[in-house]
């Protein structure tokens, strides 16, 4: 079981509920120790007095406010002295429509769970009520020293709290961005309409579970790797920009991309008006020569399809040395040179 973060009493109207609150979320983040080059030594940080050099005790250490020409000395009791009862209160001011709460403003998420049995039918009454209306309660708490706006929402048979930031707190992207387009900013109606079809060939259900953070398992195989003494493949370089001249070739090579082979068979008899026959006379014979000869013309290109791992993976089953350190464009040209060996050595 979980130990809660904070404990106190929800409360709704004249309803109070007494509620824990749980951390929703973990981080698989892989963690590094900081180490003196050339030893084993672990560094470590220490709290010292930048006068005396020093090292300071937790016990003695006390929040200071830089006030000009002198710190403001506050002590951690005094802090709850200001907010008496609000450490242990979770006000609902009011409810709100779900579609209303910008996703900018949320930021971190917490289970809500009753802090006793007989507290169940409460919750479950919260819980039900939410779900049932499609809003988030609204609701301010001190948890920390810190006080926090949150809405409170019904997820899957359960209260869950997420933190929010305030208002603020959200910067305007006109003052952070130089150059962020206007609707002024004019794009044709066929690359509008070609960009819509490439978002359709590339929309999906949102599964969560399958996806996973290739980066930490890159940096486990990395860690691997030096350990046992392997190399390890390198990223791929990043794309380049696109060429607002070649925008629509972009954009329709993207959406062929983007479908099946077989929707792109299946769009292309439809386009023709071919029937699914087999060759019948001369002229399908020669159809089929071009056919066969731009299947070939295919697979000699087959390795620009590949990704940078894909291509890797087929130097590593041919033995090509330096694979390692080899770039997206050196890997295609190495493999390209070994199928052209391979060929020479048969014939």
């Amino acid at each position: 079981m979980g130990r809660p973060v904070w404990s106190g009493a929800l409360t709704f109207g004249l309803v109070s509920l007494p509620v824990k609150l749980f951390t929703a979320t973990d981080s698989h983040t892989i963690h590094f120790r900081q180490l003196q080059r050339g030893t084993s030594d672990r560094v470590r940080n220490k709290r010292v007095n930048e006068r005396t050099g020093e090292e300071v005790s937790l016990d003695e250490i006390v929040k200071g406010f830089d006030a000009g020409e002198e710190y403001v000395l506050v002590e951690p009791g005094e802090l709850d002295d200001i907010a008496p009862g609000r450490s242990q209160a979770l006000e609902i001011i009011g409810f709100v429509d779900l579609e209303q709460v910008e996703p900018i403003f949320f930021d971190k998420t917490y289970y809500l769970g009753p802090k006793g049995k007989e507290y169940a039918k409460v919750y479950a009454l919260l819980e039900q009520a939410l779900a049932g209306a499609g809003k988030a309660g609204i609701a301010t708490f001190v948890m920390r020293n810190r006080e926090y706006l949150v809405a409170v929402k019904a997820e899957a048979g359960l209260l869950t709290l997420h933190t929010l930031h305030w208002a603020d707190e959200i910067r305007d992207p006109r003052t952070e961005i130089d150059e962020l387009p206007g609707r002024q900013t004019r794009v044709s109606d066929r690359e509008l309409k070609m960009a819509q079809q490439l978002i359709d060939a590339l929309s999906m259900e949102w599964k969560p579970e399958e996806f996973h953070d290739t980066f930490q398992e890159q940096v486990a195989k990395l860690i691997e790797a030096k350990r046992t003494g392997e190399t390890v493949e390198k990223a791929e370089a990043p794309a380049k920009a696109t060429n607002v001249v070649d925008l629509m070739e972009t954009l329709r090579a993207s959406v062929d991309r983007a479908k099946s082979p077989k929707d792109r068979g299946t769009e292309k008899a439809a386009s023709t008006g071919a029937p699914p026959a087999g060759i019948k006379d001369a002229a399908d014979r020669r159809r089929a020569g071009k056919t066969t000869k731009a299947k070939k013309q295919t697979k000699a290109s087959s390795f620009d399809s590949l990704t940078k791992a894909e291509l890797y993976q087929r130097a590593t089953d041919a033995g090509i040395p330096g694979r390692s350190s080899m770039n997206r464009e050196e890997l295609i040209k190495a493999l390209r040179g070994n199928r052209g060996r391979r060929k020479a050595h048969a014939s």
